[in-house]
């Protein structure tokens, strides 16, 4: 067995005789009786006290703590008492990935968990405390979707708990924790006639900001972060090599979406209508920082610029230029003056990808391609997005037999040669 246990009521003397007798502690009776004692595996002595009538209790604990340095599943009791609040704010400023990752991460725990779970030291943590406070989540977040985000934070900084030694498993994945359900992500994309709706009711100077959406599939970041050098008209292509973000109030330049450049072909017809808007709106030289706000400043010639020739401010096009354009477009209700236009997250610049991938797969292009073309960094991502889209197998039944039918109608044997058949 590991360690020892220490009996603090008693104590063992020599007599005069020489021999050992066993006496009462200036303790005896009071406190604890027994301290199991043991050597950790950072070398220094670790202990955990029992009252009378427990020995027997010390002697599992000390065999139970020698299991778990055995098998590397121990736990140091101190670091254990460490609340999640103390270890989640140093995990999320490790966390790894872009800046607003981690901000979102300590947003979500700071409103969402911190309140709740943020006091409880790690080595508390039960199955039922998890389940309790996702069941308080219901009343605070209505998403589903949101809410299994948010789940996923906690369990993410538990999971790096487990890995820095603080706990032994992560509670999040007992088989009793039942998480949140995924977001529904079948999407009803536009129409042809409702994407042109809506660019005909944008202001002139932003009309041709959705031909790169609806015709090449990128995001809003990256469509107001499009440079002229990101352009081959002759051959082609579009390379999405940068975004326009908005970090922390401020804007700046960065990577696309999972840190992915990515070359997407250039229709004709998108090319046309990104020339005639450099025409008429010249492109203009704008500086940002690049990544973070105090990064280093980089210069891009923007195609879509606001009227006094920086950066499109994204919230502003929102409200003023995108959501009235919707209305117009009969996508979401009209206001009165003075009145803001309700959330439409479903209606966004988004939905431009949305009509982009739907328009790919009706015409028989490949999964993983349209994952590649949109910056997915899973194909299955875009699989599950994106499925009821493409050509159900009997559509494709139809049409092939359809098609056969049709060629024969022209020939003497005809389709009832192949009837008989």
């Amino acid at each position: 067995m590991a360690g020892h246990i220490q009996d603090r009521w008693y104590k063992t003397e020599t007599s005069t005789d020489g021999k050992p007798t066993r006496t009462k502690t200036d303790r005896h009776g009071t406190g604890m009786r027994y301290r199991a004692r043991y050597i950790g595996p950072d070398g220094t002595e670790k202990s955990k006290s029992f009252p009378d009538r427990q020995r027997r209790l010390a002697e599992q604990w000390l065999a139970h703590t020698e299991t778990d340095m055995a098998r590397g599943q121990y736990v140091d009791p101190k670091a254990s008492r460490t609340t999640f609040r103390q270890y989640a704010e140093r995990w999320v400023q490790s966390h790894p990935g872009e800046i607003n990752s981690r901000e979102a991460a300590e947003r979500r725990l700071r409103l969402h968990a911190f309140p709740h779970i943020g006091s409880r030291p790690l080595g508390s943590f039960k199955p039922e405390h998890i389940r309790a406070w996702i069941s308080g989540l219901e009343n605070t977040v209505p998403a589903e979707s949101h809410r299994r985000i948010i789940v996923g934070t906690v369990s993410a900084a538990l999971s790096a708990a487990v890995d820095d030694g603080l706990i032994s498993k992560n509670p999040c994945h007992a088989r009793s924790v039942q998480l949140p359900k995924r977001g529904n992500p079948h999407v009803t994309p536009w129409t042809a006639a409702q994407v042109f709706k809506v660019q005909s009711a944008l202001p002139p100077r932003f009309q041709a900001s959705v031909d790169p959406g609806a015709g090449c599939g990128l995001r809003q970041g990256e469509i107001f972060g499009l440079s002229e050098d990101e352009l081959d008209y002759d051959g082609g292509w579009l390379t999405v090599g940068h975004q326009l973000k908005r970090i922390r109030g401020r804007h700046v330049f960065a990577l696309p979406k999972g840190g992915k450049v990515r070359d997407v072909p250039l229709p004709n017809a998108v090319g046309t209508a990104l020339r005639a808007h450099s025409e008429r709106f010249p492109s203009v030289a704008v500086t940002l920082p690049w990544r973070t706000p105090d990064g280093p400043l980089v210069t891009k010639r923007l195609l879509f610029t606001g009227r006094g020739g920086g950066h499109v401010r994204v919230s502003y096009f929102d409200d003023f230029m995108w959501k009235p354009a919707l209305s117009v477009a009969g996508l979401i209700p009209t206001v009165g003056k003075g009145e803001r236009y309700a959330s439409a997250r479903e209606h966004g610049m988004h939905a431009l990808r949305h009509f982009y991938a739907s328009v790919l797969l009706d015409a028989g292009e490949n999964i993983r391609a349209l994952s590649q073309y949109l910056g997915h960094a899973d194909p299955g991502f875009t699989l599950r997005t994106y499925t009821h889209l493409m050509p159900s197998s009997e559509g494709r039944t139809r049409k092939a037999v359809e098609s056969v039918y049709l060629t024969s109608v022209s020939q003497d044997h005809g389709p009832q040669t192949a009837r008989a058949a």
